[in-house]
């Protein structure tokens, strides 16, 4: 059945495009109003000087339920990240893993002196239980910092600070492990039962793929929302549009009146990119730099499609140097840790909105919970927690929370 009901989508990122997906099913024709000049929001892939290179060095966990559900991982071509990462510290490098995954991770994982035999038997415990541990349980459990988490399971100061600091420090953005114990098993119960991945032509292929599975959705680049009421959109160009319904998957209290903040804090990062001749890093495997004095947090290399060899590094503080004190520092500590023959700079990004900062974090809700307004319904990672997951779950429940108000059917 088709709807000629208009309903409007703002914000072409994940949450948008599944919402749309979401609306076409039940026989809408949505619109979605982005101000970019593009799909994707936070998971966008560009080309620069003839390379592909992501927005932020990011990963697809190919065991979350939501990407499952909406991802065709075999057009995908998905790159498969190594089970396992590459420390640096101490002027050593030490390869570490999962042996239950591949055996030649065995040896080298248990004499990296990264902690002791203890903290590695600790390790197996904790695998073994996020895999008896369903998600519904871990987003039930109480909360505590990662760091409290972590030291409450008994792991030493040692391995904290050389595995699970610079690790997870990459993951959340935040070296102090302040994120949701919560956030933390749900990502480690991830990448036990599934793999990190990135798609042959970078992440943004996800959000391109979400786009290319819409046949009745108009997308309107360069337009950005002013303000939205129960009825109209209005425009920064001062036009104003009338709606059936919206799905608001941006920051909503700037466009919506006497709504409170919402108050999301982000946190940000560097993600910077070199074209390199050989270094010590395997490709496809992430380095970790396990030194508090250093600007880098992780490292990854890989091939490009024209068979240059590429490495992006991460940085989340910046102790108030300017972009080029910073590039140059960066520069000099992965000439010094991997042992590069050549490094030509590409282009750095600063993502000043990388990941939302959240806290009380839920996985899922009921639909209805995301009506904003009459006619407004909100999605967004923001509302669960910060991960692809929540952003596609989110657009999901927003479509499914607007057409339950139009036909006043459970959907």
């Amino acid at each position: 059945m088709e709807s000629k009901e208009t309903i409007y989508i703002v914000g072409a990122g994940i949450s948008g495009l599944i919402a749309a997906y979401e609306l076409e099913r039940a026989g809408y024709f949505p619109i979605i109003l982005e101000k970019s000049d593009g799909v994707g929001g936070r998971v966008r892939t560009v080309s620069i000087g003839g390379h592909r290179l992501d927005i932020g060095f990011q990963v697809l966990l190919d065991g979350y339920p939501m990407a499952k559900k909406y991802l065709d991982y075999e057009t995908l071509n998905l790159r498969r990240l190594a089970s396992g990462a590459q420390v640096y510290v101490d002027g050593r490098r030490y390869v570490i893993g999962d042996p239950l995954r591949d055996l030649k991770m065995l040896v080298p994982t248990i004499t990296a002196k990264i902690g002791s035999i203890g903290d590695k038997i600790k390790v197996l415990r904790l695998n073994a239980q996020m895999k008896r541990k369903t998600i519904d349980e871990i987003f039930e459990s109480d909360e505590m910092t990662t760091l409290e988490y972590l030291k409450n399971f008994g792991f030493s100061d040692v391995i904290i600070d050389r595995f699970f600091r610079p690790f997870f420090a990459g993951v959340f953005l935040e070296p102090e492990l302040r994120t949701s114990s919560r956030m933390f098993e749900f990502v480690y119960k991830m990448f036990g039962q599934g793999y990190a991945t990135i798609p042959s032509a970078g992440i943004g292929a996800i959000s391109e793929q979400l786009k290319n599975k819409l046949s009745t959705t108009e997308f309107r680049f360069g337009a950005e929302v002013n303000k939205i009421t129960s009825d109209k959109i209005a425009l920064k160009t001062g036009k104003k549009i009338d709606h059936s319904g919206v799905i608001v998957t941006a920051n909503a209290s700037s466009l919506i009146s006497n709504m409170r903040d919402q108050g999301t804090d982000w946190k940000s990062c560097m993600s910077l990119y070199f074209e390199i001749g050989n270094s010590n890093l395997p490709e496809e495997t992430i380095g970790l730099i396990a030194d508090p004095e250093k600007l880098v947090n992780n490292i990854y290399g890989y091939t490009d499609t024209d068979g240059k060899q590429i490495l992006s590094a991460t940085v989340l503080e910046f102790n108030g140097k300017s972009e080029k004190e910073i590039t140059a520092k960066v520069e000099d500590e992965i000439r010094e840790y991997c042992g590069i023959s050549a490094l030509n700079h590409i282009c750095n990004f600063y993502i000043e909105q990388a990941l939302p900062d959240l806290s009380n974090l839920k996985m899922t809700a009921q639909p209805g919970e995301s009506i904003l307004m009459e006619n407004v319904f909100l999605a967004g990672d923001v509302l669960y927690n910060a991960s692809l997951n929540a952003a596609m779950e989110s657009g999901r429940l927003a479509a499914q929370g607007l057409l339950e108000k139009k036909t006043g059917i459970l959907v």
